[in-house]
């Protein structure tokens, strides 16, 4: 832990989150030593920094590339803050950028850190869970760390009576670790990585009660899904639609076994 990092989350976060915002936590116990993948769901901006406040380890956020580029007065000073709060830059520009991008994330948990991720990407604009991104499962693989879903339950920023915004019944709940070794020589699986972290967002999911959206939530704030009936979307389980992927095809096995039978017609 940084001493800025230190600095931040005993004098100024924590406290606020315990006593203004009112923030209760349970689970902390089930975060294991050695370093794991935390994934929730985002209601709100009190997300970010609840969480880290309220458990033990130093937390890592991924926080997109562009924001440690700040130019601007407002702009480097986020950049400063995130840097010496020891907060680890992505690429969220997609595609295999994004994939190489979760390089300084991976650092983090090799080095037994804890690593917090919204697998949706963005807060949900009406409450409900929307599709999560892959990069939850690619880290999970990558790292052979446990996942552990956790719930932000009443999170939303509301205003108080002073109209300072606060928080009314929010808990944060952390469940049971979850294992995916069994694919970790599938990063590059697809099928693997969705079915991951579809069971993933399941979990929470099943912590929260929230109703599942199987679209990505920017295509319903920003997209094409915009002021669109999304209710055809509407999922009980992530992996509702999915199979769970099998084993492994050894294709030189295959090719092997198969090299000796007749070609066709004959």
């Amino acid at each position: 832990m940084t001493a800025w990092y230190s600095f931040f989350k005993t004098t100024l976060v924590r406290p606020a989150v315990k006593w203004w915002f009112r923030v209760t936590i349970e689970g902390t116990e089930k975060i294991p030593e050695g370093g794991c993948v935390l994934a929730a769901n985002h209601l709100d901006a009190g997300d970010t920094f609840s969480l880290p406040a309220l458990i033990k380890p130093t937390t890592t956020f991924p926080a997109k590339k562009e924001l440690f580029m700040g130019k601007s007065v407002k702009g480097r000073v986020v950049a400063w803050f995130l840097t010496v709060v020891g907060q680890a830059p992505i690429d969220r520009s997609g595609g295999r950028a994004s994939v190489a991008g979760l390089g300084s994330v991976e650092d983090k948990l090799d080095a037994g850190g804890v690593v917090a991720i919204f697998p949706e990407g963005t807060r949900s604009p009406d409450g409900r869970m929307y599709k999560g991104h892959t990069g939850v499962a690619r880290l999970a693989l990558a790292s052979g760390k446990p996942v552990l879903p956790v719930a932000m339950i009443n999170t939303q920023m509301v205003k108080s009576k002073l109209g300072i915004p606060t928080m009314r019944g929010a808990r944060i709940v952390i469940g049971d670790p979850m294992e995916f070794n069994e694919y970790a020589d599938r990063i590059g699986d697809l099928h693997v990585l969705r079915w991951v972290t579809n069971e993933v967002m399941g979990a929470i999911q099943q912590m929260t009660g929230q109703t599942y959206v199987d679209v990505y939530a920017s295509r319903v704030k920003r997209g094409d899904l915009r002021n669109a009936d999304v209710a055809g979307h509407i999922l009980d389980h992530p992996n509702q639609n999915q199979t769970r992927p099998g084993p492994a095809v050894d294709l030189a096995i295959v090719q092997d076994s198969t090299a000796d039978e007749p070609a066709a017609g004959e």
